[in-house]
């Protein structure tokens, strides 16, 4: 199997036991993801969290400074002037409660990121059920809730990206694509692991970060040196 060979081949260059700084591990991503199509590059952080408990939740959003490098559909559900304003500010969508069958019964998903100001949520809910699952309910702490429509069309047009912990307590995030340079990825994961550290819950103990691994779509994983962070 071709995948498997070109896996194999990726895999090789990498110590398995042992943990890289930033930028070798970048270098080395950049290495192994040979794929035909511009992979996209994560990171993911193991941490030493409960997610289940609401004190210990790690959740929020940082605008990456070089973007991922993914075109971003933004659907915002808004009434009166607030849908104007969010298609002048380079919404794909936006409307209300006449998108809600649509979504509902259609099964249209078309989009990426939806935004809501606060006086459409009453609306939205009545989604849950659909977008819950998807990671696409509008949330006040990624800053998806909000009347400022331009500023977070804005934002997530630029870059901007969620990160929240999974069920197993592990977040997983883009931080970019293969084609970008080591320094765009470098940049672009010191500023997510900087907003990571910083939302660290006030009730975690013990070490926060156990471990980090960075990826391409295709590639074999890279583990990072956690000492420093």
């Amino acid at each position: 199997m071709k995948t498997g060979k070109r896996y194999s081949e990726a895999a090789k260059l990498i110590e398995k036991t042992k943990t890289y700084d930033l930028e070798e591990a970048v270098a080395l991503v950049k290495k192994t993801a040979s794929a035909k199509f511009d992979e996209t590059i994560e990171a993911h952080f193991r941490l030493g969290v409960d997610g289940r408990h609401a004190d210990q939740q790690v959740r929020g959003a940082v605008v990456l400074p070089h973007g991922t490098g993914k075109t971003v559909k933004v659907l915002v559900f808004a009434k009166g002037n607030k849908v104007d304003e969010a298609l002048a500010a380079g919404a794909d969508y936006a409307g209300g409660d006449e998108l809600v069958p649509k979504i509902q019964n259609e099964g249209w998903l078309d989009f990426d990121v939806v935004v809501a100001t606060p006086d459409m949520m009453g609306v939205v809910g009545r989604l849950g059920r659909v977008l819950g699952p998807k990671g696409l309910m509008p949330n006040p702490k990624a800053g998806t809730v909000t009347m400022d429509v331009t500023k977070a069309i804005n934002d997530i047009k630029a870059g901007k990206i969620e990160y929240r912990l999974d069920k197993s307590n592990i977040i997983h995030v883009p931080i970019g694509k293969a084609s970008f340079t080591e320094e765009q990825l470098t940049d672009n994961f010191q500023t997510l692991i900087d907003a990571v550290v910083k939302a660290k819950p006030a009730a975690a103990k013990g070490q926060y970060i156990k471990s980090l691994v960075v990826a391409s779509t295709m590639g074999p994983g890279v583990k990072l040196n956690v000492t420093k962070y």
